[in-house]
């Protein structure tokens, strides 16, 4: 299984449910028969059952046949998710470890390229960015975030608008806890906070990709930033005003990120952040479990993430303790989405 299989025909704001049924069960048979953790659990597997119905019912069919991992499991077997003998540009990635320990999963770098052709797109379609940067108005970021996938697909993305890009990486490990604890004082952010103030001395930064409560680092520049990024647990639609507020001229762009599958992109619509996943190969449906079976739950109602992370290189079934909102589709997305996703606390 190969990723030019998949890019010479990759839509990435037109993909079917017929499309992602497919490619889902594709996925499932070739880990069931490469994967270590997969090929345990093959005998216990019915695809034939499982992928009956609607893309709904094989989601439930899925959970339901308690093929999810766990989280612990997860963070001390990652390996047991790498198929034998695979072939690709396979780099492992951490989490960024801000509110709890780290945990590690790896990319093929071709899925990289497919998940910032999902981003360019939707960003064009939605937010018009290709109207506004190219040869004779350059993009010029700044990026602030964790080592690892974060930088590379800023990176990329930035490149695929001819852009060119500033990154200033910062240690986040339990990073939330110290910035609750100790405000702006926090030592790890003094570098970051030296280096932003340098470059914004220096280059007409018109792009900005980083967390909520580092926006402030450039109310400075507030008029001439054009583009936002910004995403993190931290981001509620109330934040949402408040950044527009700040920077008037700039649009400004919400985003949701994973380790194990990137960035999704974000709308805001009824004072509710609304994000998509980029299928086929991220599938996202709150759940909630009723008389002993899991379940998707209707539009605009509230339940926990369930993924499916479904990639020639990896394959993970996972719920996270995040509550998130069945939302459905929104132009140009023809999927169902995800609204205001928040962790519990504790």
């Amino acid at each position: 299984m190969k990723y030019e299989d998949f890019a010479k025909d990759y839509d990435p704001l037109n993909i079917t449910e017929k499309e992602t049924i497919s490619h889902l069960r594709g996925i499932f048979e070739y880990h069931l028969e490469n994967t270590p953790y997969w090929k345990r659990m093959k005998k216990k597997v019915n695809l034939d059952e499982i992928f009956e119905g609607k893309l709904e019912d094989v989601f439930e069919n899925i959970f339901n046949s308690n093929l999810a991992v766990s989280e612990k499991y997860l963070r001390n077997n990652w390996l047991d998710f790498l198929p034998n003998n695979y072939r690709g540009k396979v780099r492992f990635y951490q989490s960024s470890g801000t509110t709890r320990e780290r945990g590690i999963l790896h990319w093929d770098y071709e899925y990289m390229k497919l998940l910032v052709k999902y981003s360019k797109a939707s960003f064009d379609e939605i937010y018009k960015l290709n109207e506004i940067y190219n040869e004779e108005y350059r993009m010029r970021a700044l990026a602030h975030g964790p080592y690892g996938w974060y930088q590379e697909e800023i990176s990329e993305l930035v490149w695929s608008y001819g852009g060119v890009l500033y990154f200033i990486g910062i240690e986040t490990y339990n990073l939330k806890e110290k910035v609750e604890r100790y405000g702006g004082n926090v030592p790890e952010l003094r570098p970051l906070k030296i280096y932003t103030e340098r470059v914004l001395e220096k280059d007409n930064i018109n792009t900005v990709k980083t967390a909520p409560p580092l926006l402030s680092l450039f109310s400075k520049k507030a008029e001439e930033i054009q583009t936002i990024l910004t995403g993190g647990l931290d981001l509620t639609p109330q934040k949402f005003k408040e950044i527009q507020e700040m920077f008037p001229n700039a649009e400004v762009i919400p985003l949701y990120g994973h380790y194990g599958f990137g960035t999704n992109v974000g709308i805001v619509k009824r004072d509710m952040l609304l994000y998509y996943p980029n299928y086929p190969f991220t599938i996202i449906f709150p759940l909630v479990c009723r008389d002993e079976r899991v379940e998707i739950v209707n539009y605009n109602e509230k339940g926990k993430m369930g993924i499916i992370m479904a990639r020639p290189e990896l394959l993970v079934v996972k719920i996270e303790d995040e509550d998130i909102y069945r939302v459905p589709p929104t132009k140009p997305f023809k999927w169902d989405g995800f609204g205001n996703p928040k962790r519990e606390v504790g």
